[in-house]
């Protein structure tokens, strides 16, 4: 049989084979020894990472043979010993070395930045290249990586070209080509039948989960995966129990109903004021970089003496990881459905209850400002379609803009188009919300030289004190304008810098900073209530006494009372609920596991057979947020029910 496959075409996917099984065993080796310390790592753990990831690794192989096995099998010997088949069969093997060379790195890049295999985030951005590609070129040296990727291909090719010239030479019957092809079409068949994203969840540890993965494999499953079902593939209520527990949630007064519709009045007590509202979401600020949350490195110094001035809330939690996730929370005040955020829903992102339509339905002047192109991440459909006029790199004029990165123009000069804007609704005499979205604290970390004392581009550091001394500029230079009396200046995070832990949902990864600053309107105070992202519109709505209709699903933070509070936390497939220092998790194929400390050195994730009171209000939440959704009832004008 051994000399029978060696006079094959089909030899050329066996030595494929065993170069694309030691690539991916050098990438799982390399990610362990970079995350070593986090894995607690026992002898029969080790055994599972490589013998679960050889099985990915082989899943994927059986996939991307298709062509391969199809084209062996098809091409007529006539012209397999052509010069043109020749040319063909050498270039796609070397622009496969090459492709492997070229994974190998972007999986340790993905790596550091996210500490996970590629996932529904290297989707988004395939999708955006323009900013990806940027940003990479003003991150790493490009030409370095590929030259290297390039010599390395070389080697191996030149290694492997007498076999690949023999496999070229071999004479071989279309017969005798179908067994073979036969058998390797027959792969793909049992890796769609036998392998799926199960296999990888075998321990409690993240980190050994990811290692087991292979990181094609898990792209293709996250580009298949990026909306899920909830009712489908997660554990479920009766519709009216759900409903009931939901309202019991969102107006316990009236608590009897059946139905998930929550539109409802609200009644803030108090005279109407109509303040301005200049929300501020920073990129990627964790809670932790703040001296007021104890860092050390004295990075916030602007932050830091505002947070003594103002409103600061000191236990709130982004709803995800994505800054899509914390748009769709501030804006329109829902749990993070499974897959993709709401925002990039392209079809069924518009036309949502909003705080953007409550505003400017009150005679508000809403923007979004962003200091990137609004096309990504479909942002600008989103915010156009939901209340709100568009500011972002696109409709700045160039001499208006001193520096700009691959994500967009620094951070002093979106403030300064901020502003602008807010003298012009002041001069028109119209109120106005603003809704900021900064780039600066993003990788390439880059940003105006001689604003602080870290050169650009050193580090995630140095972009989040080039971004505070940002923040300090605008407060000051919007202190010497008409209208800063009467503006409550929100600052919050989008989401944190790093989600990535011991554990799928590790909770310290999603505390974020808010802090409410208006020295007329707000005293300084510590709100120590545990809230969500998506409580943050009906507080700002309550700071204004503003009566309206909501659909809404947060709190008044100030309001709140201890059995209220709770934290809605999740990734694009697993869905929490932060209350009473446990995280109870909802995951696809009905499955139900519960966080115990979640917040200590050491939390202890362990499987739920039978909902109790927090798994049935984490469902309640989740649940009716899918359903709400899909129905439209949180739609700005009249829903229709189809289910």
């Amino acid at each position: 049989m051994q000399e029978r496959f060696a006079n094959s075409r089909y030899t050329l996917i066996g030595q494929m084979f065993m170069i694309a099984l030691i690539c991916f065993f050098i990438t799982r080796t390399l990610l362990l020894v970079a995350v070593f310390p986090e894995t607690d790592l026992s002898i029969i753990a080790l055994l599972k990472i490589y013998l679960l990831g050889f099985i990915y690794d082989l899943a994927f192989y059986s996939y991307a043979l298709i062509p391969v096995t199809l084209y062996l099998l098809l091409i007529p010997e006539r012209f397999w010993i052509t010069a043109l088949n020749r040319g063909i069969v050498r270039l796609a093997i070397f622009a496969t070395l090459y492709g492997l060379g070229f994974i190998l790195v972007a999986e340790l890049l993905f790596w550091d930045e996210f500490s996970v295999r590629f996932n529904f985030i290297s989707v988004d951005y395939l999708v955006y290249r323009r900013e990806v590609t940027d940003n990479i070129r003003e991150s790493y040296p490009l030409p370095l990586y590929l030259g290297a990727i390039l010599v390395g291909s070389s080697l191996v090719y030149w290694l492997v070209s007498g076999r690949i010239r023999a496999a070229l030479d071999v004479q071989e019957s279309f017969r005798h080509r179908a067994a073979y092809a036969g058998g390797l079409l027959l792969l793909p068949v049992l890796s769609f039948l036998l392998v799926n994203q199960d296999l990888r969840e075998f321990s409690a540890n993240s980190y050994q989960n990811e290692l087991a993965s292979n990181g094609p494999y898990q792209f293709i499953a996250a580009f298949r995966n990026n909306e899920l079902d909830y009712y489908k593939f997660y554990p479920t209520l009766p519709d009216s129990t759900a409903a009931k527990l939901l309202q019991q949630e969102i107006r316990p007064q009236q608590a009897n109903s059946p139905s998930f519709d929550i539109r409802r009045p609200i009644d803030n007590p108090g005279s109407e004021r109509r303040l301005n509202i200049f929300l501020v979401m920073v990129e990627s600020l964790s809670a932790d970089f703040l001296g007021t949350f104890g860092n050390a490195e004295n990075l916030t110094p602007n932050l830091d003496r505002l947070a003594e001035q103002s409103m600061l809330f000191t236990n709130l939690y982004a709803t995800g990881t994505r800054t899509t996730r914390g748009l769709e929370a501030v804006t329109l005040s829902i749990p993070p459905t499974p897959g993709r955020s709401i925002v990039k829903r392209i079809g069924h992102e518009t036309n949502l209850w909003s705080i953007g339509n409550v505003l400017k339905q009150k005679g508000y002047d809403v923007e979004f400002i962003y200091g990137g192109r609004g096309y990504f991440e479909n942002m600008n459909a989103f915010f156009a379609g939901n209340g709100y006029g568009i500011i972002d790199q696109s409709s700045t004029p160039d001499d208006e803009m001193g520096f700009t990165n691959a994500w967009g123009m620094a951070d002093d000069d979106l403030y300064n188009q901020a502003i602008k804007a807010a003298d012009a609704a002041y001069s028109a005499e119209k109120p106005f919300f603003f809704h900021l979205m900064t780039t600066t604290n993003h990788r390439p970390y880059t940003y105006p030289d001689g604003r602080i004392d870290m050169p650009s581009g050193s580090g995630r550091f140095g972009a989040v004190k080039y971004t505070d001394w940002a923040i300090g500029q605008m407060i000051e230079q919007a202190r010497k304008k008409p209208w800063f009396q009467d503006t409550l200046f929100v600052i919050m995070a989008d989401h944190t810098s790093g989600s990535a832990g011991k554990v799928a949902l590790p909770v310290p990864k999603y505390h974020i900073p808010m802090l409410i600053y208006s020295p007329e309107h707000i005293a300084a105070q510590k709100v120590d209530a545990l809230s969500s992202q998506i409580d943050v519109a009906p507080t700002l709505l309550a700071l204004l006494n503003m009566d309206y209709e909501s659909a809404f699903f947060g709190k008044n933070i100030l309001t709140m009372r201890p059995q209220d509070e709770r934290a809605l936390i999740g990734n694009y497939q697993k869905l929490g609920l932060y209350a009473d220092n446990r995280l109870s998790i909802l995951s696809p194929k009905r499955r139900m596991t519960r966080q115990i400390d979640p917040t200590g050195p050491d939390p202890v994730e362990a499987p739920v057979a039978v909902p109790d009171t927090q798994i049935e209000r984490d469902i309640a939440y989740y649940q009716g947020a899918s359903y709400i959704y899909s129905q439209h009832l949180n739609a700005w004008d009249s829903p229709t029910v189809t289910r």
